[in-house]
């Protein structure tokens, strides 16, 4: 009896030593990750720095019967202005527009954009011309949104594709009604920059953020000293110029945008269902949680069935359908996440095979339970 007791004590310690956890130095450590910087060029941008939009009513003529018809009435009233204005006069019932189409101009004018320089211009249909392939454009002018012109558009319009056919059958490829004019324009006046302000540089975040802009005031006062940003709000920072630099400006702001930040990302969770698209966030962080997944089949199916009369019977031979139901359900797998990343989740997910479409549902159920902690975002 006594040798039994002893040897339940000696699995009893036995067993308890092999429960304890092992050392901290047995535990291989974990790596931390490499910090993403970017310079403050991607981040934001100079306030007053800007492009502005221009717009303008033309006519592309040298079309090849494919212009606007007779019913747009403005078209054939427009070219009749024009041959007005070179000593012709016509009334708008006599004209035949097929060979012309009625267009609206657009363009961007950048910052610092000089008298004489050339910008790209896109040129789009406004009647019902089937194709602008082969059209030129005529002397447009290039309006902003106080009503001024800053550019003069003309060109020959390149659609980057083709349209042909006829009465049975038609093809097309890309958009053969709006093209564009490479350097199409000639600025004609140039539009103010007023960058500084009471000796300072504003910096607007293209995303606003306060961390990723308390980052950003940090490291420029460390590479031109304290105090030479200051935080306005999550999406401004205002840089004061230093003493003796006011006169070269591109200097400080090159120094400026070439300045390393690391951007603070939110955790989001981007979903695609037309796609089925999933994009999911780094900081993205997974609750303790089990996930369930399985999948039910209904198959139905029709075989014909002949059936014939005896050999010396009266009849027909006829042909029948049967219905075959089957439902086949697979075995749910339940899978524990213990407090997972955004990398432990993928790793879950594609050991269960699923398909976008399954992880998208997944995923809003996660949500929806409280457990992933992240912004979802359906599209």
């Amino acid at each position: 009896m006594r040798i039994i007791l002893l040897m339940l004590a000696l699995c009893t310690i036995a067993s308890g030593l092999a429960a304890q956890p092992q050392s901290p130095q047995a535990a291989a450590p974990t790596a931390p990750r490499p910090a993403i910087q970017t310079r403050i060029k991607e981040l934001a941008r100079i306030a007053g720095v800007r492009n502005n939009q221009l717009f303008g009513y033309g006519l592309v003529v040298g079309l090849d019967s494919s212009g606007d018809s007779n019913q747009v009435a403005f078209t054939a009233r427009a070219v009749a202005n024009m041959m007005q204005r070179f000593g012709i006069t016509l009334s708008s019932e006599q004209l035949k527009t097929r060979n012309v189409a009625a267009v609206i101009v657009t363009a961007d004018l950048p910052a610092f954009t000089r008298e004489g320089d050339r910008i790209d211009v896109l040129v789009s249909s406004v009647g019902d011309a089937r194709s602008l392939q082969g059209g030129t454009l005529l002397q447009t002018p290039l309006q902003g949104a106080d009503g001024e012109v800053y550019a003069v558009a003309q060109g020959p319009v390149s659609i980057g594709g083709f349209a042909a056919g006829g009465p049975g059958a038609n093809i097309s490829r890309n958009h053969p009604t709006a093209g564009r004019i490479p350097n199409g324009a000639i600025v004609e006046r140039e539009v103010p920059v007023t960058a500084v302000e009471d000796g300072f540089l504003s910096l607007r975040l293209m995303r606003p953020d306060c961390s990723t802009a308390a980052r950003m005031v940090d490291a420029i006062n460390r590479r031109l000293g304290s105090g030479t940003a200051t935080p306005v709000d999550a999406g401004a920072i205002r840089v004061r110029i230093p003493s003796g630099q006011e006169r070269n400006l591109v200097a400080l702001v090159a120094q400026l945008e070439a300045i390393p930040v690391e951007p603070d990302m939110p955790a989001r969770v981007i979903v695609n269902e037309r796609t089925g698209t999933v994009v999911i966030g780094g900081h993205a962080v997974i609750a303790p949680v089990a996930v369930s997944h399985g999948s039910l089949v209904v198959e139905i199916a029709q075989e014909p069935v002949i059936s014939q009369p005896s050999p010396l019977g009266e009849g027909e031979t006829v042909v029948t359908q049967k219905e075959q139901t089957r439902v086949q359900e697979e075995e749910a797998t339940v899978f524990p996440l213990q407090a997972a990343t955004v990398e432990d989740l993928v790793k879950a997910l594609n050991a269960l095979r699923l398909t976008p479409r399954d992880i998208i549902a997944i995923l809003q159920a996660i949500k929806q339970a409280g457990a992933l902690q992240a912004e979802l975002e359906v599209i």
